[in-house]
């Protein structure tokens, strides 16, 4: 790259229609954004495009970041309203970042034509029942890059549109290292030892689920995986952290009878925590001795791994979507292929259980490998190199 990026540039990140930044409710594409922001906004100039919310202010700038907060009714054409003032005013970004709405690119777009547009993919955006063929090839011609969350989101792209190739790259996620502390840290021992004593799991081998109550996150597989696991090791629990939807602890169908199969384990073998805050997460993975992540469909990369693997924990997953790409089998993780069998979990979870020192070894290998590639300071550098790309892309 030419001297060019020696420079700041003016950068726009527009957040999708589901949540506020920052994520005072959560929201794994807000809480990258919040992530990044502070070494980001530290060599550039940033503006956070996000809906309203009645816990924050329509505008404001925090530590030198505009935040421009706009209805959730019109999302997009608010966004584009916005863009299109700056535009008559002479305000232009030079990059603007796109979350996970590919058809509103065009729009973005149109409303300020002049600025290099960055795409990220967070989920299969660009499948056959999401956008047309003629839609998507305008997407990938406005677009001068495209972020996808993992190498599994970026192969569905250009399986569809070989013209994308060029443009894709895959940038993971991470976590704020100093918010996740792993369990053998002496302040985190005391946070254990408070959370444990709270969900009444005092001396107790905590098998640890986060995450939405959905049928495709597999809760259920795990449920019927610790009856076994409860017959070799009675002093077994497993511990599900979570809600049907964020900040929503209304209850479904799927809720109610993951309640009932639990039951069927006797009392107070499974503990359901309920909605948990997002600020709160970090120190309920503390609760566990081993995390399992039961996904059942192709995940796109589950943020999950980076958390319990950053929280010090053994990790058992499935190689579903992108979890494998960041999970090495019995290195810092153990990666299950028989996904949908609660034998396959059962297995893994006993396995760890006996094996006392591998599972240490495994979790140092995991927190390790997360405090070297995945605090948010690297994602920033990986975002950054990736907006100066798509910025010099002609000069180059």
């Amino acid at each position: 790259m030419n001297g060019k990026e020696l420079f700041p540039i003016k950068i726009a990140m527009i957040c999708t229609e589901m949540l506020t930044v920052p994520p005072i409710r959560g929201g794994a594409i807000q809480i990258l954004i919040d992530g990044v922001t502070p070494y980001i906004s530290k060599k550039h100039e940033l503006t956070i495009y996000c809906i309203t919310d009645p816990e924050l202010s329509d505008y404001e700038v925090v530590n030198g970041v505009e935040y421009i907060r706009v209805p959730k009714e019109n999302y997009i054409f608010n966004v584009a309203k916005e863009l299109e003032a700056k535009s008559k005013n002479k305000e232009f970004y030079d990059v603007i970042h796109v979350f996970n709405r590919p058809r509103d690119l065009l729009i973005y777009k149109a409303a300020m034509p002049d600025s290099r547009f960055v795409l990220s993919l967070h989920n299969e955006m660009f499948r056959e029942d999401k956008i047309s063929f003629e839609l998507g090839n305008l997407v990938i011609q406005a677009v001068d890059k495209i972020m996808s969350i993992s190498e599994y989101i970026g192969k569905t792209i250009t399986d569809r549109f070989p013209s994308a190739k060029g443009k894709v790259k895959a940038v993971y996620s991470g976590i704020n290292l100093s918010n996740y502390k792993p369990v053998w840290d002496q302040y985190a021992q005391v946070i254990r030892k408070e959370l444990r004593k709270k969900y009444g799991v005092e001396g107790k081998k905590v098998i640890l689920f986060v995450g939405r109550l959905s049928k495709v996150k597999g809760p259920d597989v795990l449920i019927q995986a610790m009856k076994p696991v409860i017959q070799k090791f009675p002093d077994a629990v497993l511990v599900i952290v979570g809600s049907k939807w964020f900040s929503n602890d209304r209850m479904d169908e799927y809720g109610l009878g993951l309640r009932h199969l639990a039951e069927t384990l006797g009392e107070n073998k499974v503990i359901f925590t309920g909605f948990v805050p997002p600020s709160q997460i970090p120190s309920h993975y503390l609760i566990g001795d081993i995390f399992v992540c039961s996904s059942q469909w192709q995940e796109p990369l589950a943020r999950v791994h980076y958390e319990a693997m950053g929280s010090g924990l053994p990790v058992i997953t499935t190689n579903r979507g992108g979890n494998g790409e960041i999970l090495n089998h019995l290195n810092n993780g153990i990666l299950i292929e028989d996904y949908t069998n609660p034998d396959a979990f059962t297995e893994a979870i006993l396995f760890l259980l006996s094996n006392e020192k591998e599972a240490k070894r495994i979790a140092k290998t995991g927190r390790a490998f997360v405090e070297a590639n995945f605090g948010f300071e690297h994602v920033a550098e990986r975002l950054e190199n990736l907006y100066l790309s798509a910025w010099n892309k002609n000069e180059s």
